[in-house]
């Protein structure tokens, strides 16, 4: 919820006209690519805002100062409660849409993309990399945030989850090398220039690195292991993302390479810390990570 929140804050910044945002609700346009993805992106961020509302009316429940406030989240709750499934589901057919159309960005732009990623699977490979990273993120994040508390990492649900991460890393990294078989894009591969270079470090550190680590079960039941195969791949589909957007993408009339410029770097810092901070003090006053048995480390 908070990631999706700052992204769209961090799009104020992006658009030269930002006021204008509200246009793509109103202004429909079904032939476009990016419509569906701002449209599925839109949607997406109330259906979050509607998952989280009842650790918020758990907290406001049972806060006896202000009965209206209490009895109205009673009454959330109760219904919510019959109708999250549905919520659940929306998350997660409207977050693979707009993954998907991510890559369908590429697949419209073929003249202005390297070969090493420019395929027709690319929307695809979107979607199945949004499925490998699903878990490692919450793996990161669930232990970053516990040591970060002064909390025991939650093993016992961490550890079995990481096994899913092998498969879904594994179907991941199949398509991948499969699509550069096909189409033989490997040749570039030794080509030495910047892409050929990034591509393998995606590759390598982002994919087969943290896919055979995973395979051992001492890694998977090793919090440091765990959580280093888990950030591997986090920053593995984030560098896939720079490469796809900002390495690979080649306008034929540019005059020069695009790089974010120091404001822009500044903003995107600015705007992590903030999260982390906005974070860092819901988990502190509303039930957000459970600890039944307040067990801390030292």
């Amino acid at each position: 919820m908070l990631g999706y929140t700052f992204v769209g804050i961090g799009l104020q910044f992006d658009l030269g006209r930002y006021y204008n945002i509200w246009h793509p609700i109103i202004l429909w346009q079904g032939n476009s690519v990016l419509f569906e993805v701002g449209m599925c992106v839109v949607c997406y961020l109330n259906v979050l805002y509607i998952e989280f509302m009842p650790i918020l009316c758990d907290r406001l429940q049972d806060d006896l100062r202000f009965p209206t406030i209490s009895r109205l989240c009673t009454f959330l709750n109760r219904w919510l409660d019959k109708l999250m499934f549905l919520f659940v589901i929306a998350g997660v057919v409207l977050s693979c849409l707009h993954q998907s159309s991510l890559g369908n960005l590429m697949v419209i732009a073929p003249s202005k993309f390297h070969d090493l990623w420019d395929t027709p699977i690319c929307s695809l490979l979107f979607l199945l990399s949004a499925f490998m990273v699903g878990f490692p993120m919450v793996i990161f994040e669930s232990m970053y945030a516990s040591w970060s508390l002064k909390l025991k990492p939650e093993m016992e649900i961490l550890s079995p989850l990481s096994k899913y991460v092998v498969f879904f890393t594994g179907l991941y990294l199949a398509f991948k090398v499969g699509d550069m078989l096909v189409r033989e894009s490997y040749v570039l591969l030794i080509d030495g220039s910047v892409q050929s270079v990034c591509f393998t470090v995606e590759m390598v550190f982002g994919l087969v690195v943290p896919f055979f680590m995973l395979l051992s079960a001492r890694v998977r039941n090793t919090p440091r292991l765990l959580f280093t195969a888990a950030f591997l791949i986090v920053l593995g589909v984030a560098f896939n993302r720079v490469n796809v957007f900002l390495i690979a993408y080649q306008p034929p009339y540019a005059t020069k390479t695009y790089f974010p410029s120091l404001a822009e770097i500044a903003v995107t810092v600015g705007l992590i810390s903030l999260l982390i901070l906005v974070y860092r003090v819901i988990v502190t006053y509303l039930p957000v990570i459970s600890q039944p048995d307040k067990a801390r480390i030292a």
